[in-house]
């Protein structure tokens, strides 16, 4: 039961890559993209959990006892909040190509965007 999320976050992660790869629309793919990173994501901040009977902010108060072992981690949270900007950006930038494609050819789909290549 301990391994939950983990498994959670690997199905999350391989939805998003099959969307990524199986599909030929370019909505679906960046929907795919957008899957992934939020797998990965989650991926991180469920390795900064810290399993114990009353986790805490990493703040030292005074009198606590076993400060590092009910500790939750806070690189990941972090990191995760720079990946989420980042990912914005890059999804902004998907979908701005999206549009960009669908002026210049008239769909979504990858086949068909190959077909008019000449």
């Amino acid at each position: 039961m301990a391994y939950l999320p983990y498994i959670l976050c690997f199905v999350l992660m391989a939805i998003g890559i099959y969307g990524m790869v199986a599909k030929k629309n370019v909505i679906k793919i960046i929907i795919g993209l957008a899957v992934t990173e939020y797998a990965i994501n989650m991926f991180l901040v469920v390795l900064g959990w810290r399993a114990g009977e009353n986790p805490v902010a990493p703040i030292l108060a005074a009198g606590q006892e076993d400060f590092l072992a009910n500790t939750v981690d806070p690189l990941p949270q972090a990191l995760v909040l720079t990946s989420i900007v980042v990912g914005l950006g890059v999804l902004a930038l998907a979908v701005a190509l999206a549009v960009r494609l669908y002026q210049k050819y008239g769909t979504f789909d990858i086949t068909e965007i190959r077909k008019l290549r000449g």
